[in-house]
């Protein structure tokens, strides 16, 4: 169980770091896509750190 656990915090890291790429990659960014890629990012943390507490326990 811990592996599948370990895979998806490596599969939502690299879609965390993904969407920081695009945001750092961007000059004209809009309002909207800020607040998108923003939301998209809160989501992706809350299940890293979901992840490692089940991983822990």
């Amino acid at each position: 169980m811990e592996d599948k656990i370990e895979k998806a915090i490596e599969y939502y890291t690299f879609k965390s770091k993904e969407i920081l790429n695009f945001i750092n990659s961007k000059d004209n960014l809009t309002v909207e896509e800020i607040i998108e890629k923003g939301e998209e990012l809160a989501v992706l943390e809350s299940k890293i750190t979901a992840l490692e507490v089940a991983k822990e326990n």
